[in-house]
């Protein structure tokens, strides 16, 4: 990933990540660390809705889907995301069968009306290597907070400002500074928080 400039306008917004999609562009997919955090921080799904935020390829998705059991959505603002997560359902097998994974959504969580997705709440809200990415904080926050049913969890998994030593200078912006840190941890009642090399994982409840 990089950071945008003068001719890509925002981060956030569809016509900076639909060329990066539509051009082959992949990231860093979840490792069995990162799975088993998922488990301890999130326990069994039981078929509660769960919404997962720039979903992108689906991999994240696809874990709570059909190994935590939760009822999950993957949204995505860019087109060519969303066509390959679905691809990846009907072409691979499930112990569920093709076709059976979760629901995907092409929708610009910033910005397009929410009323569109299939639950008004979500027991589970997560985001992967999003959070750094939205302009407006404050305001992608306050939407979360809005879905997200009581007593569910909001889980952040993002890059850490300072965690990366001798890389490419490009890469060095991509953890949030400790401002943005504490934005996202202000205000809920529980904050759970795991490392793994230059990603921390959150789990966040009202």
């Amino acid at each position: 990933m990089t950071t945008a400039d003068s001719t890509t306008g925002s981060t956030a917004s569809p016509s900076y990540w639909e060329p990066l999609w539509a051009d082959g562009r992949r990231y860093r997919r979840p490792d069995e660390a990162e799975k088993q955090l998922m488990a301890e921080h999130l326990g069994p799904g039981r078929n509660r809705p769960a919404l997962d935020i720039g979903s992108g390829d689906g991999a994240p998705a696809r874990h709570l889907h059909h190994e935590l059991g939760y009822r999950t959505t993957g949204i995505d603002c860019a087109p060519s995301a969303i066509a390959l997560a679905a691809a990846h359902d009907t072409d691979t097998d499930t112990d569920t069968g093709p076709g059976s994974g979760p629901a995907w959504q092409c929708l610009d969580f910033t910005t397009d009306d929410l009323s569109t997705l299939a639950e008004s709440a979500y027991t589970l809200i997560t985001c992967r290597l999003v959070y750094r990415w939205m302009d407006d904080k404050p305001a992608f926050l306050d939407r979360v907070r809005r879905l997200l049913a009581p007593g569910g969890t909001f889980r952040v998994v993002t890059e850490v400002a300072g965690r990366r030593t001798a890389t490419h200078p490009a890469l060095l912006g991509l953890g949030i500074p400790a401002a943005d840190a504490e934005l996202l941890t202000t205000g809920w009642s529980v904050v759970r928080t795991a490392d793994l090399d230059v990603l921390r994982c959150y789990a966040l409840r009202p």
